[in-house]
């Protein structure tokens, strides 16, 4: 009983090329699509870090601004509280000028 083996070294090595182009294709969609410089670590390690420090520093000063528009809105509050207790204040100077003038009477 005798084996053989037939193989076919040229489509092998076409199916390899053809698998190593549809990598870089792959590839290069997903950059594409994404249009993002750096895709993943494997492109650029140290852009990627430089990148998400950026993107953290950028979220933190966001969340600054966003805060720091509270805390206006809050002294706007308590400017209108104060300005109304100042009305507030004004009227009853107005009324104890009033009662304590002579012309006014019980009868």
């Amino acid at each position: 009983m005798a084996l053989s083996v037939n193989t076919n070294i040229t489509s092998l090595g076409v199916q390899k090329n053809l698998n190593k182009a549809s990598d870089a294709l792959s590839t290069s969609m997903s950059r594409l699509s994404s249009g993002l410089k750096i895709n993943s670590a494997k492109d650029d390690a140290a852009g990627m870090q430089i990148a998400n420090r950026l993107t953290s520093q950028v979220k933190g000063l966001t969340v600054a601004v966003a805060n720091a528009n509270n805390g206006v809105s809050i002294a706007q509050t308590a400017e209108g509280a104060m300005q109304e207790s100042t009305n507030i204040l004004q009227r009853m100077r107005e009324l104890a000028l009033q009662s304590a003038n002579g012309s006014n009477s019980d009868d």
